[in-house]
């Protein structure tokens, strides 16, 4: 590659900087070696606008970012100095691939304060993060060409990785309360119909990401049902589920169906995300290859990590910080709100979510959100467009804002920025 090409890519959003090196190494001999899957993986949008967000001056409305600055950083600091200088042997060793007990043991804890009082610590795989379960449950449950059903829109890490694995997304429509179980019906009938082999269910019910979207409680049991009919096994993705604003969760879909459902958790969300911990919650007769599918891949989870967290969850007021986090994002949620009703065009829609970190704007149809991103980047405001969180290749006319990791102020600034550009588009229609 060229010292041209490189400037030139420089000058590019990361996207299209990434594209433009492999246009220039494609003649490469080892690209010959790649596998088909290979061709499946992609540079995810939600990491290219990352990226861009770092930008002095930039009002981020992109990242859905945790606001660790409301942490205990100092104690916690302590905390992590102690564990290496008195647990040392243990903490910078390798460790048990399921995840320590203690963590797990803690973890059903965690899991009974939204609804879940049946778990039990040996069906529970500690993880790299849920996007690591996810990675494991395709990989166990999925060949090349079978059917995973997602809603429309959905989490973007997930979309990658399905598609990483060469299955075949089908998306189901949601409305205001989520994911509609007529409609999964349908689609489940039509694609048994065309001989096709669903596996999965994958779901985020609270907060959806990036809708913030909620799946109604009366709702959940007919969804199970729907599946459990069909043997199709339902994967329930739940990081934001305690951060509902008026704290009172929702039960998950796995509370009462621990045969029919692998649930997802985070501390990414609820504590921190550089620690990279999450778990699946497995059921028994699915527990094992599960399992050693996940040990294949990450050996152990991060043993400092872990006892990091579990000094957290033993000697810190976990869930007060949990109440602090809660109010600090209604805050953060109103103030988006209300500057959408404030700056906003009267043709552009937006959710109303009841926790988690964020809002879905939708634009009239014919306008595609892609190419405002860098004239929202030039206005200093950044969002993720809506096609990052669809499986289909056409354009969207969505995007989504996040409000966790932005103070009031900055919120009320970034709309500010944004609404002229999106008044701009609709005035090109």
């Amino acid at each position: 590659m060229t010292h041209e090409t490189l400037d030139a890519a420089a000058e590019l959003l990361p996207a299209e900087a990434l594209e433009a090196i492999e246009r220039a190494t494609a003649a490469h001999r080892h690209e010959a070696l790649f596998s088909q899957r290979a061709a499946n993986i992609k540079q995810s949008a939600v990491r290219d606008v990352f990226d861009i967000s770092m930008r002095e001056g930039l009002v981020s409305l992109a990242g859905g970012n945790p606001y660790l600055q409301s942490l205990p950083l100092k104690t916690l600091g302590e905390t992590a100095a102690r564990i290496i200088a008195e647990e040392g042997m243990t903490a910078l060793q390798y460790g048990s691939g399921q995840g320590s007990l203690e963590l797990r043991t803690q973890i059903c804890e965690v899991m009974a304060a939204e609804g879940i009082t049946n778990a039990m610590p040996e069906n529970i795989v500690i993880t790299a993060g849920s996007q690591s379960a996810q990675d494991v449950a395709t990989k166990v449950f999925c060949n090349p060409g079978d059917v995973v059903i997602v809603e429309n829109p959905t989490y973007v890490g997930a979309l990658n990785t399905f598609e990483a694995y060469q299955v075949q997304v089908e998306t189901v429509e949601m409305d205001d309360d989520g994911l509609v179980p007529e409609r999964l019906e349908a689609k489940i009938a039509e694609l048994k119909e065309a001989g096709k082999n669903i596996k999965l269910l994958y779901t985020i019910p609270n907060f959806n990401n990036p809708s913030g979207i909620t799946l109604a409680l009366e709702r959940r049991q007919r969804i199970v049902d729907i599946c459990r009919d069909a043997n199709i096994l339902i994967l329930e993705d739940n990081p934001y589920g305690l951060l509902r604003f008026d704290g009172h969760p929702l039960a998950p879909m796995r509370a009462a169906n621990a045969d029919d459902v692998i649930y997802m958790g985070s501390f990414s969300k609820i504590f921190a995300p550089g620690l990279r911990i999450g778990w699946a919650l497995v059921p028994k007769h699915l527990l094992r290859r599960f399992y050693l599918a996940s040990e294949s891949v990450t050996l152990c989870p991060p043993t400092l990590n872990q006892l990091i967290i579990s000094a957290y969850l033993r000697e810190f007021d976990w869930r007060g910080q949990i109440e602090t986090y809660r109010a600090l994002y209604e805050e953060r949620c109103h103030a988006l709100l209300a500057a959408l009703e404030k700056h906003m065009p009267e043709s552009v829609t937006w959710t109303r979510p009841e926790g988690g970190f964020f809002v879905w704007v939708t634009l009239p149809e014919g306008i595609d959100t892609y190419p405002l991103l860098r004239k929202a980047i030039d206005a200093g405001v950044v969002f993720i467009p809506g096609a990052a969180f669809t499986h289909s290749d056409k354009p969207s006319n969505k995007l989504r804002l996040a409000f966790s990791a932005v103070p009031p102020e900055g919120i009320e600034e970034g709309v500010r920025r944004l609404a002229p550009v999106l008044q701009e588009a609709l005035d090109g229609l």
